[in-house]
């Protein structure tokens, strides 16, 4: 069955998680990937496809430019290597995208962001204008800054969030495992990979786990369930895949049946602010 809503979608927010952006083996930042990923969405770009980039891997290449090879517990090292990587990474992303002149520009936002009316508007607005003027925005949570009460905590919801602010008619979200599962694959052999969802029901929700098979991400299964439901409920529909290589994101936009695709179920009178 031919997935019409992605293959249709034309505003398209693609959320890459840390994992998909990193060396396995160090967590240092694969440029490789990078330079495909650009290469990947200036294509689409090019198809008249409108796209929104929430990209993590801020701290990753803050503790490759100190040259840390532990991950700090401490708040205020995350925050401060984030607000060292955050800069580097969107040097990096404006030089590849460079090379197929496309202007990137860098969004980063908190909860506040989401909750706020005036803000909302802003962003908004800001979104749209960069949007028509054939930018892709480049959208974070804004680590520096953010406390417990106003931080997204993971950019899966973050980039759901995105999807109802800036009225997209899909999400992409790419991780380290393959789609959703009966079960986590890493632990129970017999888990078997859900290739499409109609509806979510309670039984989906209690198969997400608080779990992150990467020592750089934040958001585990838990987290993408719940941006789904998001999303879905939003009317917007959603693809989870494995991010390992990048280029998966055209045959996905082409309907191939990759990963787990969740179908848009549209609630009236949807309020974003019930899902914060």
């Amino acid at each position: 069955m031919k997935r019409k809503e992605i293959m249709n979608a034309k505003r398209i927010v693609i959320k890459i998680g840390s994992s998909s952006l990193t060396h396995k083996e160090t967590g240092d930042i694969n440029y490789a990937k990078l330079e495909q990923l650009a290469r990947v969405l200036a294509d689409l770009r090019s198809q008249g496809k409108e796209l929104i980039l929430v990209s993590s891997g801020a701290q990753a290449v803050g503790r490759q430019a100190l040259q840390l090879n532990q991950i700090p517990r401490e708040m205020a090292k995350k925050q401060a290597l984030a607000a060292i990587g955050q800069a580097k990474l969107m040097t990096n992303y404006q030089r590849l995208f460079a090379e197929y002149n496309i202007v990137v520009a860098q969004v980063l936002m908190t909860k506040y962001t989401v909750l706020k009316g005036e803000a909302r508007d802003n962003a908004c607005n800001t979104f749209s204008e960069l949007l028509a003027m054939g930018v892709i925005p480049i959208v974070n949570e804004n680590d520096t800054v953010a406390t417990h009460e106003i931080e997204f905590g993971d950019n899966d919801h973050l980039s759901a969030f995105v999807v109802a602010l800036i009225d997209a008619d899909a999400l992409i979200i790419l991780s380290d495992i393959d789609g959703f599962y009966t079960d986590d694959p890493n632990t129970n052999p017999t888990a078997s990979l859900i290739s499409h969802i109609e509806q979510i029901t309670d039984s989906h929700l209690a198969m997400g786990k608080e779990t992150s098979s990467s020592t750089v991400g934040t958001g585990g299964m838990h987290a993408k369930i719940d941006a789904a439901k998001i999303v879905t409920e939003y009317g917007a529909c959603m693809v989870l895949a494995n991010g390992h290589d990048v280029r998966i994101i055209q045959d996905i936009t082409t309907g191939s049946e990759i990963g787990t695709y969740f179908a848009p179920q549209p609630t009236a009178q949807f309020r974003i602010e019930d899902y914060l």
